[in-house]
């Protein structure tokens, strides 16, 4: 069974940057779809990056440019590097591992960006 331990939220001005990680243990890590979403108070959970088994990349509109999706399947660690980051950039982010052996949630690490 898939474990996932979330790490690197925390404040930052806007404008600043932050890089999150997502460490898993388990088996078929290199088989899966791994994704970063975020919730923000009072707004449902939403996409923003996601990268796939083989490389496939997607980003939510309001990050493209901003944030970068990547993964190392020997670490068994997906990151998102988050630049030039925004007020509304601020949530609470989740990492997902989607894979042949099910879908798990890390625990939620919370970004705050100031103004």
């Amino acid at each position: 069974q898939v474990q996932l331990v979330e790490s690197g939220g925390g404040l930052v001005q806007a404008g600043g940057s932050l890089r999150l990680s997502c460490a898993a243990s388990g088996i078929g890590f290199s088989r899966s779809a791994l994704g970063w979403y975020r919730q923000a108070p009072g707004k449902q959970r939403e996409v923003v990056a996601l990268i796939g088994s083989d490389g496939t990349l997607y980003y939510a509109e309001s990050v493209k440019g901003r944030f970068i999706i990547s993964r190392d399947n020997a670490l068994n660690t997906v990151y998102l590097q988050m630049n030039s980051l925004k007020p509304e950039d601020t949530a609470v982010y989740y990492c997902n591992v989607n894979g042949p052996y099910g879908n798990r949630w890390g625990q939620g690490t919370q970004v705050t960006v100031s103004s």
